[in-house]
């Protein structure tokens, strides 16, 4: 009998899908592997090791405690801070001997008022002795960033002539690197190429990246010096379609079991709402999930379960703490089964690319959605991690 919710995750198959993703890139090329959000749910400390063993050298989080985190758990190497900053969590960030993002020259100026600080009071556990500063340029994405190139090359000419900083990165991010054929991409591409070449001519030793999972299968172009892949490191597909069609292979499996399984005659009802009322005599199954967990209530009479490798539909309301399963007149199924959400189970399986179709969203809100009260139990092909 399995915990009421559990996700189990490969970090074997993280280590194999950076592996792959490398094999995308030429030598001079740097993967990065996104572990923010705590590793899109699958947990970030656990997959960042295994990202680095795959193949990644840089890890990428989008907030400052994020990075603490990793360096908590000691964690070396580049990590780079996408995000934007307070005045405290930009101290934070230095603590961990972050990379920085800036677009602006008045937070440069208050970086070089850190990086005083921190030359006065002397060195810190983890960090360079310079403050490393990307700066982001806003191609199209419409976020963060300076949609001005003159703004972008002042600023990291700030970072340059700024005691205690060092210019370190050019960046920007696509807005439709996931659709294909889409024209906006190759015009996101054209403006950041020719920043860059204006940018590498004055700061050469800046590194130059831009792709993100989607950019990286889409064009070799974007790869520039480094690239910073989020979903495919988790074997979810970039596109939202299917991952093993582009040789990626999901880490990540949501079980849980039968608590219960009761008769429901016709005209009968299951859930808030009575959502559900039998049309026919049948059984239902009861699984003690639900979205205070993460499974989300929109699933209502909305998504199917694996027992027993056969696929049995969920019906009725999506509770807080539980799910009905449709498991049919005669069924087979007994309390204490396994019930698999978001896996494989014999020759089925449920990818969260179909329960993000089913949600009209994308795979990475369905992981990320997991809530904490889902244990996260990890795993090497089936071995403990």
């Amino acid at each position: 009998m399995a915990p009421r919710a559990l996700a189990r995750v490969n970090l074997a198959a993280i280590e194999r899908n950076c592996a792959r993703l490398r094999r995308e890139l030429d030598e001079a090329t740097t993967l990065c592997a996104v572990v923010k959000a705590d590793g899109y749910g699958h947990g970030a400390v656990p997959s960042a090791r295994a990202a680095l063993a795959g193949g990644a050298s840089w890890l990428a989080v989008a907030t400052a405690h994020e990075a603490a985190e990793l360096r908590r758990a000691g964690l070396g190497g580049p990590i780079l801070v996408m995000g934007a900053l307070s005045g405290e969590e930009i101290g934070t960030a230095l603590d961990a001997g972050a990379d920085i993002v800036a677009w602006r020259a008045g937070f440069v100026a208050r970086l070089a008022e850190h990086a005083a600080q921190r030359q006065a009071t002397g060195p810190r556990p983890a960090g360079p002795d310079q403050v490393r500063v990307h700066v982001k340029l806003d191609t199209g994405m419409g976020r963060l960033g300076t949609r001005d190139p003159r703004e972008a090359s002042a600023v990291l000419d700030a970072a340059a002539s700024s005691p205690g900083l060092a210019p370190a990165g050019a960046m920007t991010h696509f807005a439709t690197a996931d659709e294909p054929n889409d024209a906006f991409f190759g015009e996101q591409l054209g403006r950041f190429c020719e920043w860059v070449s204006e940018v590498k001519e004055r700061h050469p030793g800046v590194l130059v990246h831009a792709a993100n999972s989607a950019a990286t299968l889409r064009d070799a172009a974007a790869h520039f010096d480094m690239v910073r892949c989020g979903i495919a490191v988790y074997g979810l597909d970039p596109l939202n379609a299917d991952p093993a069609a582009r040789a990626l292979e999901p880490a990540l499996e949501l079980r849980s079991w039968v608590a219960d399984v009761k008769p429901c005659v016709a005209g009968q009802s299951a859930g808030y709402g009575r959502r559900f009322i039998a049309e026919r005599d049948t059984t239902l199954g009861v699984l003690p999930i639900g979205y205070g967990d993460g499974w989300r209530r929109a699933l209502t009479n909305n998504a199917d379960a694996l027992i027993g490798g056969r696929r049995y539909p969920q019906v009725g309301t999506v509770s807080m703490d539980n799910v009905i399963v449709d498991l049919g007149p005669e069924p087979s199924v007994h309390p204490g089964e396994e019930a698999v959400l978001i896996g494989p189970d014999g020759g089925e399986q449920i990818t969260a690319e179909e329960v993000a179709r089913r949600l009209a969203t994308i795979n990475y809100e369905v992981t990320c959605g997991l809530l904490p009260r889902v244990p996260r139990a990890y795993h090497r092909d089936g071995e403990p991690a």
